[in-house]
């Protein structure tokens, strides 16, 4: 392997290892420390809306945990699916609590498209015997 080649590896590998690093930062919203910006866990200062938000968070990351089959067709809906529900889920807090109708009109627009959406992904895996 050339030189060049090697660089080239070590920065693909380099940069792949800390995007993965840095995905894992986002996805792990729990771990921040404290009541901290971001946090998921319950603080009795917060008010109604982000109580709502937290548990929505909370359920959407518990749904997401489901094991992989190594069909990315299966695994792709399988771990979607939670995502969208929670995404739902969020949008009805919005709709629920947020007072701007920029914000209430995507909220509903969500809710439609990922409702869609998802029945669209566990009809699939039915087909597919899943």
């Amino acid at each position: 392997m050339t030189v060049a080649r090697t660089l080239l590896a070590a920065a693909l590998l380099t940069a792949g290892l800390a995007g993965t690093a840095r995905t894992q930062g986002l996805h792990d919203h729990g771990s921040m420390s404290g009541q901290g910006r971001g946090s998921m866990k319950p603080d009795p200062k917060d008010d109604a809306s982000t109580r709502a938000f937290k548990a929505a968070d909370q359920a959407m990351m518990t749904d997401m945990d489901v094991p992989y089959t190594g069909d990315p067709d299966v695994d792709f809906r399988t771990h979607m699916i939670p995502h969208h529900k929670g995404a739902v889920a969020m949008a009805e807090v919005a709709l629920k609590y947020a007072r701007d109708p920029a914000t209430q009109a995507m909220a509903r627009k969500i809710i439609a498209d990922q409702t869609t959406e998802i029945a669209d992904m566990e009809a699939w895996l039915k087909r597919h015997g899943r």
